[in-house]
């Protein structure tokens, strides 16, 4: 009987037990409704709002999310998916927003745009992200040519706003004087410009800005404009052509304060009013077309390096100045990289010598690493390697190379790297699948170092 006792009393233990454990598992209920508030803040509004069916704890929290991000799913009709912004709008009651979210892929009265943007403007919204096709996207050149999107005027009325993005089919047409007070971070990318002055317009109106990016479709030539913020410290800019001659636009940059600097695309006539005394980090991806280079091959080659010379000051720079033969025509001198430390480049046949040339100018580089975009070594540009010990930075460290085939122009470089690198600590040589790395290490570890504590590593590449 004592021990009939003792069994069951331990039995119900184990329940209780048991009960507890699961009660507990849900350990994120428990936690502060501002907590909650954030992790949902995080989930496309649907998520957030779907969360509501989990239990009545869950259910009035969305309501409060300090953010909104409304997707259309141009799959839906985009009638019923407009009485659910509406709908989203009329229940949502937190007093401001830190993020307004719209992306919409279907046709559209921009008036209801205009009404939930309104909505986003009258809560003091913080980070304002537009995203609108009003045709379905873009066509297979990756150009949008349906019904643009115009801003409404209330916008260019807003105080709060930090953070403003507007991506695809919108129209961008400012007033002649407004300002965003508060703007910090100001994105544009592939929108229409209502006209040549539209960005210029639109920055002098930004008196705390700091980081831009503009990527531009070049559908129509002869563009010019000018950047002039004495605040900014970050800048990206990308032009990207479909069409068969190169794009024609001038750009002058007046940025004194810049730190970062990133250009991607196509490159044509670009000019930085001042020394970038402050530049911290520069990224630079040339891309041009063949026909553009094998045309204009002498003046394209002449402003990659004009570009590169104006941001002598940065201490890590990556680079892929371009793959075609057009980069032979011009010269990195007489140009110091004093400050570079770091280097990251993406190495073609054609663009050996720009390695080359940048590896003689950067006298405190401390690490290199190295990408290899080609399996051949057609139209291979090469500069001699130098004979006089010296000219390589003795402050490398590292360095790795991406790509390494054993063909003979890389064999020849990274031996000269192991004779002239006095600090070098490590180098790290992936390799494709067809190559031993056994054989590889073995070739590289007969060739003399100038370093007593270089380590080789020879990986399988992915």
């Amino acid at each position: 009987m004592g021990e009939s006792s003792a069994h069951s009393m331990s039995k119900c233990t184990e329940l209780t037990l048991n009960r507890d454990a699961v009660i507990d598992t849900d350990r994120i209920s428990n936690l502060p409704d501002s907590l909650l508030y954030h992790i949902l803040s995080f989930l496309p509004t649907k998520e957030a709002v779907a969360t509501a069916i989990l239990s009545n704890r869950w259910k009035p929290l969305w309501i409060f999310v300090p953010t909104l991000d409304l997707r259309d799913n141009c799959c839906k009709k985009p009638i019923s998916f407009t009485y659910i912004v509406y709908r989203v709008l009329a229940l949502h009651i937190a007093p401001s927003l830190r993020s307004f979210r719209l992306t919409w892929y279907s046709p559209c009265n921009s008036f209801h745009l205009d009404t939930w943007i309104h909505a986003a403007l009258t809560r003091n919204v913080q980070e304002l992200h537009l995203e609108i096709y009003l045709n379905g996207g873009q066509d297979d050149s990756h150009v949008y040519e349906g019904e643009y999107f115009k801003l409404p005027s209330s916008l260019y009325t807003c105080k709060t706003v930090v953070v403003l993005e507007l991506r695809g089919g919108i129209l961008l047409d400012p007033p002649p004087s407004f300002q965003f007070p508060s703007l910090k971070i100001l994105r544009l990318s592939k929108i229409r410009y209502g006209s040549v002055n539209s960005i210029s317009t639109l920055i002098s109106g930004c008196p705390v800005l700091e980081d831009l990016s503009v990527v531009r479709d070049c559908t129509n030539n002869g563009i010019s404009f000018k950047i002039k913020v004495h605040t900014l410290k970050r800048l990206h800019i990308g032009f990207k052509s479909y069409k068969p001659e190169p794009p024609d636009y001038n750009l002058e940059i007046h940025t004194p304060a810049l730190e970062y600097f990133r250009f991607s695309g196509h490159l044509r006539n670009i000019l930085f009013h001042e020394k970038l005394a402050h530049l911290i980090e520069a990224r630079v991806d040339i891309c041009a077309l063949e026909d553009w280079t094998r045309v204009y091959e002498i003046y394209y080659g002449d402003r990659v390096f004009k570009l590169l010379r104006a941001l002598n000051n940065a201490k890590f720079l990556s680079l892929f100045p371009g793959d075609k033969e057009c980069i032979a025509f011009g010269s990195i001198y007489p140009s110091m990289f004093q400050n570079l430390v770091r280097l990251n480049f993406k190495v073609t046949p054609s663009n050996w010598h720009v390695l080359l040339a940048l590896l003689l100018v950067a006298p405190n580089l401390e690490v290199v690493d190295l990408n290899k975009d080609y399996d051949n070594e057609n139209r291979l540009c090469w500069m001699e390697l130098p004979d006089a010990p010296g000219c390589l930075s003795s402050r490398l460290t590292t360095f790795n190379f991406g790509g390494f085939e054993k063909l003979e122009h890389e064999v020849e470089f990274v031996k000269y790297i192991l004779k002239e690198a006095r600090a070098l600590n490590t180098m790290t040589i992936k390799i494709p699948a067809k190559l031993s790395k056994e054989d590889v290490f073995e070739t590289l570890s007969m060739f003399p170092r100038l370093s007593t504590t270089c380590l080789i590593t020879v990986e399988k590449g992915i």
